[in-house]
């Protein structure tokens, strides 16, 4: 029942809009609604994974509380039509409160519930079938012989075999010839006793031979496991041509025929020595592939360039609205730029370096002129996600970039393809916003972006941290080791990096060059390994002077910090 309403659910949103599938509404909601501490608890223990898990719980959920309200509707079919309807309303709800929700959004859970409906009667009825008008235990069940022809119509009533029930047989006026013996005397008291109002049968004890009795009725086990095979087949095919409908605007051949034209502002190569190449290091570039992901979209968002439009509106002077053709007209910047995730704890991996593309940002707000008093970019994803940006942090000079490329190519689609925001120094839930398709010139007193909304700070500049990466812990050999890493300190760059063992005396790390300010850098020093359990720590020093705390923070509610550690047994 409940596969064949997700399943219809699901190919309803596949031919209208994908976020109004019951699952991603739900989860959508769930994911707004949790507290951020298990937010927190979510990130840390499922890293990436962690939607995957929350929608593999959400089915885990529905298919017992399912089991139940067939269960329930095995008694009564209304207690599971009650059951499903309190499933379609949770659905509504999450699916009208989403911030980008329009009516046609209630479609897929709607008509998906009616489909759960059928398919929990006509499994029910397989289930339990319909029983017969009579039971088997009733004596009228057991068959009756055809009547003579041209016998005379009168009732036949037939009791059971069992003596104790029949009492004695009466005579049988349809029966040819003189009565047995003794039951002639029988008739003659019944008759004497000046009832005659009563008809008369004679006792069967079963049908006659060559009509075998019938087998009590029982519900068709094989008429329900066919029911369920057809019920399961019908959410499956409805589940993958919903997806197969909502991947039909998929941007992949979009996304591979664009064209970029030459930056205006390129970089130079990268010098030599950005790279230690040390194994079990972190390389200076992050990979696409292996570049973290933090985001509440459960629904990849499919933007295709052609449609895809900027509004910048709200305290301007003059209100700006731009194409995807129009924003690559623009001069193109280039950048190396570490983006860093507030959710990052201590030595965290929600952070990555990669080469940017895009257009300036600041150039585009300047163009609409904000006006006095404007202190904040409250920006929306084309999902409704917002971020609230600090607009003196985009227009200080820093390279704040609406980016159209990532490594050389356009963006993935995981990460804002076809723009989304890239402004270094700042932690990602206030400046990096994907998919990015309005910018309101406001306040921070006026308006409280997504996260803000959720106790988190509304101004959030990246703390200077370190990672150790090598050793990763566990037990390594004695004798000469190298211990290493990466630091950052976007936009105001890193300095130099101290190591220390067992909380003795700290010892400079030596630097791999850097191209600019905004982007990680790693580091490394040379530990002569002695045998034992050793504790290893590190710290960072920007270029302002300010070195990285030992006091332990937790990510909530404007980035961690504390030191680094490592535990490490040598042998």
């Amino acid at each position: 029942m409940a596969w064949v309403a997700l399943g219809v659910g699901q190919l309803v949103a596949g031919i209208g809009r994908p976020q109004g599938s019951p699952v991603a509404a739900v989860g959508s909601a769930a994911i707004d609604d949790a507290p951020s501490a298990v937010k927190n608890f979510a990130i840390s223990a499922f890293g990436s994974h962690d939607k995957t898990v929350l929608i593999i719980g959400i089915l885990v959920v529905l298919a017992v509380l399912s089991a139940a309200i067939g269960i329930a509707a095995m008694r009564n079919l209304r207690y599971g039509y009650v059951g499903l309807a309190i499933f379609a309303v949770i659905g509504l709800a999450a699916a009208l409160t989403r911030p980008n929700a329009t009516p046609w959004d209630v479609l897929p859970t709607l008509i998906g519930a009616l489909a759960g409906a059928y398919a929990l009667k006509l499994l029910v009825r397989a289930a339990g079938g319909r029983p017969p008008l009579r039971s088997a235990s009733s004596p009228a069940a057991i068959p009756q012989p055809p009547r003579p022809r041209g016998a005379a119509s009168q009732p036949d009533f037939i009791v059971p075999a069992d003596p104790a029930l029949a009492g004695p047989a009466p005579s049988d006026p349809d029966t040819d010839g003189p009565p047995p013996a003794g039951q002639a005397s029988a008739d003659q008291a019944a008759r004497g006793s000046g009832d005659r109002s009563q008809p008369v049968s004679r006792a069967r004890s079963g049908p006659p031979s060559g009509d075998p009795p019938r087998a009590p009725w029982q519900p068709g086990r094989r008429s329900f496991l066919t029911a369920g095979v057809v019920a399961l087949a019908a959410g499956g095919v409805g589940t993958l041509a919903g997806r197969s409908l909502s991947e039909r605007s998929n941007v992949t051949a979009a996304r591979s025929s664009i064209r970029f034209p030459k930056a205006a502002h390129p970089v130079p190569p990268l010098p030599s020595g950005v790279d230690f190449h040390i194994k079990g290091l972190s390389s200076f570039v992050t990979p696409d592939s292996s570049f973290y992901r933090v985001d509440t979209a459960l629904i990849l968002p499919q933007v295709a360039p052609q449609t895809w439009q900027l509004r910048i509106h709200g305290m301007v002077e003059r209100e700006i609205t731009i194409s995807y053709h129009d924003l690559l007209k623009r001069p193109l910047i280039e950048d190396w730029i570490t983006l860093c995730c507030v959710s990052n704890p201590v030595a965290g991996p929600y952070i990555g370096n990669a080469k940017w593309l895009g257009a300036s940002l600041a150039s585009l707000l300047r163009a609409a002129r904000p006006q006095a008093g404007a202190d904040q970019l409250l920006c929306t994803s084309t999902d409704g996600f917002t971020s609230g940006t600090p607009l003196a942090t985009v227009l200080d000079g820093r390279d704040a970039l609406l980016a159209v490329a990532m490594n050389g190519a356009p963006l993935p689609v995981a990460h804002g393809f076809p723009v989304r925001m890239v402004t270094p120094g700042l932690y990602g839930y206030v400046s990096a916003t994907k998919w990015v398709t309005d910018i309101k010139v406001t306040t921070f007193r006026g308006n409280y972006a997504y996260w803000a909304q959720r106790g988190w700070s509304q101004r959030a500049p990246i703390k200077t941290e370190s990672r150790i990466d090598v050793p990763g812990g566990g037990s390594v050999p004695a004798g000469p080791r190298q211990v290493a890493g990466v630091a950052w300190a976007q936009h105001k760059g890193i300095d130099a990096v101290h190591v220390r063992v067992d909380r003795g005396p700290w010892h400079q790390a030596r630097l791999a060059t850097v191209p600019g300010i905004d982007t990680w850098r790693q580091w490394a020093w040379d530990w002569d390994a002695t045998r034992g359990n050793h504790l290893i720590e590190a710290r960072a020093t920007d270029a302002t002077g300010y070195t990285q705390t030992a006091l332990q923070e937790p990510p909530e509610p404007n980035g961690a910090s504390g030191y680094p550690s490592v535990s490490v047994t040598v042998s």
